[in-house]
């Protein structure tokens, strides 16, 4: 008979609102845009009434959480006015916290006044790209607010950041980057910590697999749980030949990559595709 060694889970726990949410197996976090030039989705829920059959759908295919983003932060993208922003979301988080109470809401902004309002009407996650780098207010903000933060490496800003971007060595770059950060986050009394490596976040493609193949270095080390955002991305389109609307396919490839890394969240834009991945990893994974 053979006998294998089990890969441990670690049963980390965030919590939201005084509830304790397990993050022992993983979580599919339903991406809602809420912007007019986001690479996949742009200005297709800008209307109310297309925001909420998405949000049904989502829910239908079992949806753990939902982030609503008011600003596209795709490469070469534009800044979006703070006021814009605030437009785009809030009213959103309000349907969502009146309408599905039980799924969480996070907030994806690198704003700390917008996370602050997003909080207020009913947002419980902080989603920010920049792990507080770009709005000196945010890790108080965060601390403050004592939610759940998800914190993400990238290199430069959008508008450029895939303008030959460079490391000496990826992994070792995100994994200090995000040492120093824990740091911080510990000081400031930030809690609830996930991590996200920034798939396609001043990265080139090669960047982006090595950062995947050592997913499970990282959150080892770290000791904190890793998202996975790879939904439609260009790491799988320029290497499949394929474009965003042609790439569901590659991105449950990924995502099942991620999980056997030990992803414990997949931000996704086709929920049910994730939960499925999720649900043939679990059955493997407990055999």
């Amino acid at each position: 008979r053979l006998f294998r060694l089990r890969m441990q889970s670690i049963p980390y726990t965030i919590n939201i609102k005084n509830t304790i949410y397990a993050l022992d197996k993983p979580r599919v976090m339903g991406i809602l845009n809420v912007n007019t030039d986001s690479f996949y989705d742009g200005g297709r829920y800008l209307d109310l009434d297309d925001a909420k059959r998405q949000i049904q759908r989502m829910v239908e295919e079992g949806v753990d959480i939902i982030d609503v983003g008011g600003a596209s932060s795709r490469p070469g993208a534009d800044e979006v006015h703070i006021d814009l922003e605030q437009e785009r979301v809030l009213p959103i988080i309000e349907l969502l916290t009146n309408e599905v109470p039980h799924i969480p809401v996070s907030i994806d902004t690198y704003r700390a006044e917008v996370a602050r309002n997003a909080v207020a009407a009913g947002a419980s996650i902080i989603n920010d790209i920049s792990a507080g780098d770009d709005d000196a207010q945010m890790l108080q903000t965060v601390a403050a607010l004592q939610v759940p933060y998800i914190a993400m490496h990238k290199q430069g800003m959008p508008k450029t950041m895939q303008d030959n971007p460079t490391y000496n060595d990826v992994t070792i770059t995100v994994l200090d980057y995000f040492r120093s950060k824990m740091e911080q986050f510990n000081l400031l009394g930030i809690k609830d910590v996930i991590l996200d490596p920034g798939f396609g976040f001043g990265k080139t493609i090669e960047h982006n697999y090595r950062l995947l193949k050592d997913l499970s270095a990282l959150e080892t080390i770290l000791k904190t749980p890793m998202l996975v955002g790879v939904s439609r991305k260009s790491m799988i389109n320029k290497v499949l030949g394929t474009k965003a609307a042609e790439a569901l396919n590659g991105t449950t490839v990924l995502n099942t990559i991620g999980l056997m890394n030990g992803a414990r969240i997949l931000r996704v834009h086709d929920v049910k595709e994730a939960n499925e991945a999720i649900r043939l990893y679990n059955a493997y994974n407990e055999s």
